[in-house]
């Protein structure tokens, strides 16, 4: 009998993939709460929203993408599957270090930073202006 109510090729890859991470059912506490949004009466009357916290990494998933609480079950499941593989597999801390960067590009230059890119343009500037071709002057003298 399916736990979850979808295929047993299904069931087994999620049973893989948490061995496979060592994630234990155990590791699981789950609550069942009333789903809000689009559904009907049925998920007004029915707690079908499904709360997951993964105990040892303090991770949790709510799920109410469908009507049935069995469904939903097995959905947060890969969901908290997919946020504990980011993490073990360095994907957050890679993400955090992009942020960094992206932040230390932001932020404001010092004053005296700004005042020796200023320099620099100036003096190249003149070096442009020094490659313009000269003009013929107009004087009737010569």
């Amino acid at each position: 009998m399916s736990l979850f109510n979808i295929s047993p090729e299904k069931e087994t890859a999620l049973q893989e993939r948490m061995d496979r991470l060592g994630v234990s059912e155990s590791d699981f506490r789950e609550t069942f709460i009333r789903s809000s949004g689009p559904g009907g009466q049925k998920v007004n009357k029915t707690s079908s929203c499904v709360q997951l916290l993964h105990v040892p990494t303090g991770l949790a998933v709510k799920c109410q993408q469908e009507r049935s609480q069995a469904l939903n079950r097995f959905l947060a499941r890969r969901i908290l599957l997919d946020r504990i593989e980011r993490i073990q597999t360095g994907v957050v801390i890679a993400e955090k270090q992009r942020i960094e960067k992206l932040k230390r590009q932001k932020r404001r230059r010092s004053r005296r930073a700004q005042e020796k890119i200023l320099e620099q343009k100036h003096i190249q500037s003149e070096k442009k202006s020094l490659r313009a071709k000269v003009k013929p002057t107009d004087d009737p003298k010569r």
